[in-house]
């Protein structure tokens, strides 16, 4: 038995139409290029944070004390207390004094300060965590250059220690 082959032949408007949907389908994929290169890419580099040289200025522990939760176990929860430690740097990025961080998260958790140790349930060992960085910044960074990272348009007053996918 034979096939038999159809053939459709599209009228006038039917082909103008297959055309005109082609053309916008073509153009959109083309301005999708255009927003991804021209538009999307500058934005998300400029969410980046760049390397900076910082140096440290100044070493502060203000009397402000700050609460923090612990847990201890499944039905152990609390809070207790730990200083504040500042830590003033000089950025090379923007040649300004600005308040360093040891990382993003930390800046969320504290803006104020820029060590929050993990919680303990005592307040004193909350207190020599944060007096050891203290430490750390006085006697072996003070001194010395180091790299921070630093986002002029998200917190041009704070530079942070580490990048949050470096914590």
């Amino acid at each position: 038995m034979a096939k038999i082959r159809v053939s459709y032949e599209y009228s006038e408007a039917e082909d103008k139409s297959i055309r005109l949907g082609l053309f916008l389908i073509a153009c959109g994929i083309l301005s999708l290029f255009i927003l991804g290169f021209c538009w999307l890419s500058p934005t998300l580099q400029s969410l980046e944070s760049k390397a900076a040289n910082c140096t440290v200025v100044s070493v502060l522990r203000p009397e402000e004390m700050f609460e923090c939760v612990f847990t201890c176990g499944a039905d152990c929860k609390g809070t207790s207390l730990y200083p504040c430690l500042q830590v003033f740097v000089n950025n090379s990025e923007s040649n300004s004094v600005v308040l360093l961080h040891h990382n993003e998260q930390q800046l969320v958790l504290n803006p104020k300060c820029s060590f929050v140790p993990q919680c303990e349930r005592d307040n004193q060992r909350n207190m020599e965590n944060v007096l050891r960085w203290e430490e750390t910044f006085t006697r072996e960074v003070s001194n010395q250059t180091f790299t921070c990272f630093f986002n002029q348009q998200r917190r041009p007053d704070d530079v942070l220690l580490r990048r949050s996918d470096d914590a």
